[in-house]
């Protein structure tokens, strides 16, 4: 009995160690997404170097007049620029800059690893940097999921922002991971919670451990404590990806913060869902902040 016993805790801690091996795998490796523009704008190729010496690649286009106003669009977890080129258009039209980046390790910039907020807040006052460059003279930034959580981190190392916006933002990486890995095992909710938090704590260490990053620092929300940038919230009422309880959460901790819930978007689809709402939101949120 004690041999069978023995046995089956064996069996188990192995089977607990691979498997958080291959989710801070999958956490931290994503496919690539690539593909080319087709569009009338008049896009150009940029780059820059990251501090540890990634390159970073984006796509930078003008409107028909010159502006000195910029934005900056972050796309989300496995997708690209070319995901979130279609924001573009309105900004344009309106007499905005657009930068369009790939995020590291996403599409065609370098970077082995995706840490959530933590290198990439790095990234983007790199992109800061070319921007002011550039002749832009007041900066707005626009996430969608992974690049929603990005800008807000961003949001506490620097006030070059005038303003952002963030749709879809998860609260705190370990929550997040935990209620899409319970989703994904899909065991009753009391067996559920503490499997998920089990393997995603486990695979958090072996993310510290193996590769030096500490993916507990994911968090927006402890970085608007930091952040004293103005922030729309924007999160669909059928998000099942990233609950709309994650902005409510981060919109109560910022008193500048405006949130716009969205009746039958999911997840990043406010635009889809309301594209004429989403238009006036996001211009007239800017707009507050040009004089």
């Amino acid at each position: 009995m004690k041999l069978i016993a023995g046995s089956l805790a064996a069996f188990l801690v192995t089977g607990l160690i691979a498997a958080s091996i291959i989710l801070c795998s999958a956490t931290l490796h994503v496919t690539r997404r690539t593909g080319a523009l087709d569009s009338g704008t008049d896009w150009s190729n940029v780059s820059v170097r990251a501090a540890d010496g990634a390159k970073l690649v984006a796509w930078f286009a003008e409107p028909p007049k010159k502006s000195t106003n910029c934005v900056m669009i972050l796309h989300g977890i496995g997708d690209s620029k070319l995901g979130s080129a279609g924001f573009a258009s309105p900004f344009l039209e309106a007499g905005y800059a657009v930068l369009l980046s790939d995020s590291r390790a996403h599409g065609a910039s370098g970077g082995e690893l995706v840490t959530y907020g933590l290198r990439e807040k790095e990234d983007v006052l790199e992109w800061i940097r070319f921007l002011r460059g550039s002749g832009c003279r007041r900066l707005f930034g626009l996430g969608e999921s992974l690049g929603a959580a990005v800008l807000i981190q961003t949001a506490a190392i620097t006030s070059d922002f005038s303003a952002i916006i963030a749709e879809s933002s998860f609260s705190s990486l370990p929550l997040i991971a935990q209620y899409r890995v319970e989703a994904w095992i899909g065991l009753p909710h009391w067996v559920g919670q503490h499997v998920s938090m089990v393997l995603v704590r486990s695979a958090a260490l072996y993310a510290r451990m193996r590769y030096g990053v500490d993916l507990a620092l994911a968090s927006p929300l402890v970085a608007l404590t930091k952040a004293r940038t103005p922030i729309l919230f924007i999160h669909g009422l059928d998000d099942t990806a990233t609950p709309p309880w994650h902005s409510q959460v981060l919109a109560a901790a910022n008193p500048t913060a405006v949130l716009w819930l969205v009746p039958g978007a999911g997840h990043c689809g406010a635009f889809a869902t309301s594209p004429k709402e989403f238009r006036e939101h996001v211009l007239s949120w800017f707009g507050r902040f040009q004089r």
